[in-house]
């Protein structure tokens, strides 16, 4: 049937992607070189390894008759669906890509994206978070979002800096401890 005539999405928006995954409309992909280059590496594995050996397995099913009940066949169909999804949203993120290396940073001050800083809460606990792209992100590693509301606060900010912002908890204020730039693995 006509993908007029029915309700289906081919995909191509991010309906599937987490909300915090979402890059601001005309904004750019920031992404440090480890970042883009784990991108890079899913998309090839994606695209030269699990794409070809899944399309393999479906012709097979295909082949042995009856697709209705066929396990291999649908289910092929269904993970050949997920990968070109992938690819798909891969390809774009990796066209919107821009790599900025944290150790050519300017101004060593600043807090920059690729900046490790060093935050201190009012009862004195200490946290320290790199602010990365939105495709590495991982708030238990200590690597958050540049549009993170953390990261949006802390950007431009220096040592010695009191900060005020807006958390999914509340208001919070925390000091700026230290700023420093290294290799991001």
């Amino acid at each position: 049937m006509n993908k007029a005539f029915v309700r289906e999405s081919d995909g191509d928006d991010e309906e599937g992607v987490q909300p915090a995954l979402h890059i601001p409309p005309g904004s750019r992909n920031y992404i440090t070189p480890a970042g883009h280059a784990r991108l890079k590496e899913e998309f090839e594995h994606l695209v030269k390894r699990e794409r070809p050996h899944v399309v393999e397995i479906v012709a097979w099913a295909a082949s042995n008759g009856d697709r209705s009940e066929n396990g291999d066949y649908i289910y092929g169909k269904r993970r050949l669906r997920e990968i070109d999804r992938r690819i798909r949203f891969l390809s774009k993120r990796l066209d919107i890509a821009e790599v900025v290396d944290p150790l050519r940073q300017g101004n060593n001050d600043q807090v920059f994206f690729g900046a490790t800083v060093t935050i201190g809460d009012p009862d004195g606990t200490e946290h320290t978070y790199t602010i990365v792209g939105v495709d590495e992100a991982d708030a238990s590693s200590g690597r958050i979002s540049w549009i993170s509301p953390l990261a949006r606060a802390l950007i431009k900010g220096r040592e010695g800096d009191s900060i005020r912002f807006h958390s999914p908890v509340g208001v919070r204020e925390i000091d700026i401890l230290e700023v420093r730039y290294e290799a991001i693995e």
